[in-house]
Formats: structure tokens, C-alpha cells, sequence
């Protein structure tokens, strides 16, 4: 009893630990001087956290809320995310459950020959049997019935590191999955924007084409009179074949970007046409854009997130490595009726229980369990690299983001004061015309010079909306952690 104290300390001090490094959280990247604003937050771009998840809706388009809400419920990438979700928590209650013992039912039977075992009652030993051929004194046969219960028990905490490891593979699945909405949403609206875009541009086109016509005839009418070589012509006709192939661009721009929505709502190419088929305004950006600040950004971003626990899983599973090192007890126990013929398995008075304790402990292995450390460890660099990267990526979007944007809004004040101009130039001209001053092919041309204003002003609409939809990504919106009950 005395020398068994100390085996019994040790497992008790053993059973009390767990293997590996606890996680103590990612690696620092932003210092406190580079961590209150982006660089190229222009004065009129606020500071404060950007609170609505739902950032569409600031654009005040129903017509695009409805699709990305479609999206959101139907798209096929959305509900594999979630199947993920779900493997990944069924795999964390599986580690739990390992943890605790099994009980179940089970029929046995054991059939053995152990020379020298002699275990008939009142059999002489071995060596004073008559007959060797003729005895059985050595042999084994156990029949059972019932319950059997399985307990293992490890003293260093791998168990519970796995399910550590489990826990943050989980919560990095369900990050994944809220990055693939942000994803999501982010491409519905910049396909919802282009297709309007597209829209104004074929319209746009077929005007100008009328207005090409009536030159190219006008030109021609001339040409017949005399008054005009056949090169105008000939440039005039040009010009009507490079406006036909753009209005050709368009419409296919049209298709394309139809079906690129319809597959993104989870339905067949084709099916969002009569939807969408009315040509609308291409919806502008807010007044006023709050961005935050770079260390928001790091907390908010879902692919930092998985990162991170990514991060913490691997660190987790340096622990179920260094596990392999420590000794596993295991139980077995076999309670039920039998005995050592087949009948006595229908006897309620032959009780039988087997109880099977089992130590394991590989203290010599060659190197595998350090190999294996080592392994988990390197798995573990790896995810913090992965995760600085993540986050200078997400930086770098952030900052490109700005950038864009803010060269966008000057692009369309640009385009606003071209356009002005265009409008007024359009307006003397119809007056000289009125007076007799140019020719109709002259007022032509200051009419289509005004189409293309206007085609060009909704073009940095168009940018300027979709700079911002690049902004409202790369600050990672479009999602938002469900609400706990309190």
C-alpha cells in the first residue's frame, strides 16, 4: 500500500494537467499610433463605427433590398456554408460524448486453452494427470449476457484540448460563413448596379443611333446634291456601325448580368428578366459614410475572425499532440448472467460480472508523439502567418477602398459639371437651328454630344455607387452575431 502512494499522487497530479500552450490570443499588428484612422479617410468620412448590417438599404432601392434578400434565403453557396456549420458542431458534440463512458448490450462468449490454468474444482495439478490427451483442466469457456460499460481516461488533457480545437474550428466555420454573406451581398448589388448602368447605356445608344440615322441620311442627301464629297459618308456610316456594335455590347451586357442575378438568387438564368426589365435610376450612395478605424475593422471582418480561431484551434491541437506522451487508463466491465456453458445464460441465478482495468503508456515510440508536436507546431505558425496576412489584406482593402471612393466623387462632380455644359450647349443649338443658323446634321451631332454626357454622368454614378459597395466589403458589413438571450 505504502509504494502504491506514489503511483497514485502521480496520476492524480497527471489528471490535473493539460498538454500544450494555452492560447493567449493573435499576434499584435495594429500599435496605438496606427490604429485610430485610416490613412486615406478623407475630413468629410466619420470615425464612428458603422452600425447598420444591413448596408443595401441605405441605397433606398426596394427593387435591390428584394434581391439580396432572395439571395440571402435561396443562394446554394449560403446553404452549403450552413451545412458546414452544421458538421462542424455535430463534430464538438461527438469530441463531448467521447469524453464520457458508453454503455450498451452485448452476448459474448469466450473460448480459450491456457495450459496450466486448472480450473476444474478438485482437479490434481498437470504434472499428476494420467492422460494428457484426456484432460481439460486447462480449458476456458465463459457465456454472457447483458450490459457492457467502456470509460477511458486521460491524463493530460487531450480530450479536452480537442474539443477546445473543436470549439474554434466551429467558430471559424460559422465566420466563414458570415464572410460568404458579406461576399454575397456585396456582389448582388455590384451586378444590380451594372445591369442599370447597362440598361441607361443601351438606351442611350438606341437614341443615339435615331440621331446617327438622320445624319448618315442627311450626309447622303448632300453627297446626291453635290454639295459634299462620298468620304462624309462614308464617316457617317462608320460612326452609325460603332454605335450599332455598342448598343449590341449592352444588350449583352443586359443578358449576362440577368443571369449572373438569377444565379445568385439560387434560381435558373433567365428567370429574373421580366423582373427587371424596367429600366430604373442607378440608387446613389449616402451623404454622409462612416468608416471606423482599423482596429473595428480587425473586430468586425468575418474572415479575421476565422482567422483568429483558426488560430486557436491550431494552437489547441499542439495540446492533443503533446497528450500522446502521458498514459491513458481504460475501463471495461461486463455485468449480465452466464457462466461457462450456454445454459446458464437463461439462469437468473448465474450472475456474472468481469471488470477489465487496462494502462497504456508508449513511452518509446522513436520519435512519432515529437514528430507529431512538432507537426501540430509548425500548423501553428502557419495560422499566424495566415492571420497577419488576413489582416493586411483587410487593411489594404480598406485603404484601396477609400481611395476609390474618394477619387470617384470627384469623377462625378466632373462628369455633373460636363453634362451642365453639354445641356446648354444642346439648348443653343436647337435656337440656331430654330433660326436657321446650322444644319440639322449639325444640331444632330450637339444632341448626340449631350446623349453622351449624360451616358458618361451615369457612368460615374454607377462608379461611384459601386466604390462605395467596394467600402461597405472591405469594412466587413453586410452580416451581424445573433442575439444571445440574456
Amino acid at each position: 500500500m505504502r509504494r502504491s502512494i506514489p503511483s497514485l499522487l502521480l496520476i492524480a497530479l497527471l489528471a490535473g494537467c493539460t498538454a500544450g500552450p494555452d492560447y493567449a490570443g493573435p499576434p499584435e499588428i495594429l500599435s496605438a499610433d496606427t490604429g485610430h484612422r485610416f490613412v486615406r479617410a478623407g475630413e468629410d468620412v466619420g470615425v464612428m463605427d458603422p452600425a447598420l448590417a444591413e448596408w443595401w438599404v441605405l441605397l433606398d432601392d426596394p427593387e435591390l433590398t428584394r434581391l439580396v434578400e432572395t439571395a440571402l434565403s435561396e443562394n446554394p453557396s449560403l446553404q452549403a456554408a450552413q451545412a458546414r456549420i452544421a458538421q462542424a458542431r455535430a463534430s464538438v458534440r461527438q469530441d463531448r460524448a467521447g469524453r464520457m463512458p458508453t454503455l450498451g448490450t452485448q452476448a459474448a462468449t469466450i473460448q480459450g486453452q491456457l495450459p496450466g490454468l486448472e480450473i476444474q474444482e478438485g482437479a490434481p495439478p498437470s504434472s499428476q494427470q494420467p492422460d494428457p490427451e484426456a484432460g481439460s483442466d486447462d480449458a476456458l469457456s465463459f457465456y454472457n449476457v447483458g450490459l457492457n460499460a467502456n470509460w477511458e481516461l486521460e491524463f493530460a488533457g487531450g480530450s479536452r484540448r480537442r474539443i477546445e480545437a473543436g470549439n474554434a474550428q466551429a467558430a471559424a466555420t460559422v465566420a466563414n460563413a458570415e464572410d460568404a454573406k458579406v461576399q454575397l451581398t456585396a456582389e448582388v448589388a455590384n451586378n444590380y448596379v451594372n445591369l442599370r448602368e447597362a440598361q441607361f447605356r443601351a438606351d442611350q445608344y438606341r437614341t443615339q443611333i435615331k440621331l446617327q440615322e438622320e445624319v448618315l441620311a442627311l450626309t447622303y442627301q448632300r453627297y446626291q446634291q453635290g454639295a459634299l464629297p462620298l468620304f462624309p459618308v462614308g464617316n457617317a456610316n462608320a460612326e452609325l456601325e460603332v454605335l450599332k456594335s455598342q448598343f449590341a455590347e449592352a444588350e449583352a451586357d443586359k443578358a449576362v448580368l440577368l443571369d449572373a442575378l438569377a444565379i445568385l438568387s439560387g434560381r435558373i438564368p433567365g428567370s429574373t428578366a421580366e423582373d427587371l426589365s424596367t429600366p430604373r435610376d442607378i440608387p446613389l450612395p449616402p451623404d454622409e459614410v462612416t468608416v471606423g478605424d482599423p482596429a473595428s475593422l480587425i473586430a468586425r471582418r468575418p474572415d479575421i475572425r476565422a482567422a483568429e480561431r483558426t488560430l486557436a484551434a491550431a494552437t489547441a491541437r499542439i495540446g492533443v499532440a503533446e497528450a500522446a506522451r502521458f498514459p491513458k487508463l481504460s475501463f471495461m466491465g461486463i455485468l449480465g448472467l452466464g457462466g461457462s456453458s450456454p445454459d446458464d445464460i437463461f439462469d437468473v441465478g448465474e450472475f456474472s460480472a468481469l471488470a477489465i482495468p487496462r494502462l497504456e503508456w508508449n513511452f518509446l515510440d522513436f520519435g512519432r508523439v515529437d514528430a507529431s508536436v512538432d507537426r501540430a507546431g509548425a500548423v501553428r505558425d502557419e495560422a499566424v502567418a495566415n492571420y497577419r496576412q488576413t489582416v493586411l489584406a483587410a487593411l489594404r482593402d480598406a485603404e484601396r477602398a477609400l481611395a476609390r471612393f474618394g477619387q470617384q466623387r470627384v469623377a462625378l462632380a466632373a462628369s455633373a459639371q460636363i453634362k451642365s455644359q453639354a445641356d446648354s450647349a444642346a439648348d443653343l443649338n436647337r435656337q440656331r437651328f430654330a433660326a436657321g443658323a446650322i444644319s440639322k446634321a449639325d444640331l444632330n451631332r450637339a444632341l448626340r454630344e449631350q446623349q453622351q454626357a449624360s451616358a458618361d454622368l451615369v457612368r460615374a454614378k454607377g462608379a461611384l455607387t459601386l466604390a462605395w459597395i467596394a467600402l461597405q466589403k472591405s469594412l466587413g458589413l453586410g452580416w451581424q452575431e445573433p442575439v444571445r438571450d440574456q
